[in-house]
């Protein structure tokens, strides 16, 4: 069943890639790499620190390799027990350097509820940001459900391989705008390379302002991740 459901995400994935790449002009392909650590401070509070890039790889029918922008991110998370915890984060994104558009400083507020009846873990996400540029600042509203499992065993050990795929929904509103609907739907695989280091690449295929005139974006994901 779990090799079912690999082979049927990524095949979703492609086809969505496919179909885009070959119905419109405004298709978009980023690879976007990511490195984060985390730290748990004690049995309820952690941080995390992560930078990532965004590097344009297929736009206005050609492929290239130029960057877009790089971002610094921390969250600092708060955990009441095993499945619910809150977090605050900020970051800040650069991009003046590589286009001509503003920076961007974002705040973020969140909620997350997690739990795990059995081999199948189950996330909810809700996020409040605000995204501060020169020109305006956008509230944006978002709520992402997850699941995630290992593919070998009941749990995860190291040396392993597990699943990640979720689907998120996002609101924004600004005085000068009108609202923005954007939908996401991810799919990554990783591995328990140690301990304390995770490898994880995916797809990611991006719905942007399907309510107005709608634009489809996909990511080539990967993430380190290390936990000191």
């Amino acid at each position: 069943m779990i090799i079912s459901y690999i082979r049927f995400y990524f095949a979703f994935a492609i086809f969505l890639c496919s179909y885009s790449v070959f119905s419109q002009n405004d298709f978009t392909t980023f690879f976007e790499p990511l490195f984060a650590v985390n730290h748990k401070v004690n049995d309820t509070y952690k941080v995390n620190f992560a930078t990532k890039a965004r590097n344009y790889i297929y736009r206005d029918d050609e492929f290239e390799f130029t960057m877009r922008q790089f971002e610094f991110i921390h969250f600092s998370t708060y955990s009441f027990n095993s499945n619910h915890s809150v977090s605050a984060g900020i970051m800040y994104r650069f991009r003046e350097n590589f286009e001509d558009k503003s920076n961007e400083l974002r705040l973020t507020q969140q909620y997350n509820y997690a739990y795990r009846p059995n081999v199948i873990r189950f996330g909810h996400r809700f996020r409040s940001e605000q995204r501060i540029t020169t020109d305006q600042t956008v509230h944006r509203f978002r709520y992402r459900f997850t699941i995630d499992f290992p593919l070998q065993g009941d749990k995860l050990d190291v040396g392993e391989p597990y699943l990640v795929t979720n689907v998120e929904s996002l609101l924004s509103v600004a005085k000068t705008d009108l609202p923005q609907i954007d939908q996401r739907f991810t799919t990554q695989i990783g591995w328990q390379w140690t301990k304390n280091l995770k490898l994880q690449t995916g797809l990611e295929y991006r719905f942007e302002n399907y309510t107005n005139t709608t634009s489809e974006i996909l990511f080539v994901l990967t993430s380190v991740i290390l936990k000191m």
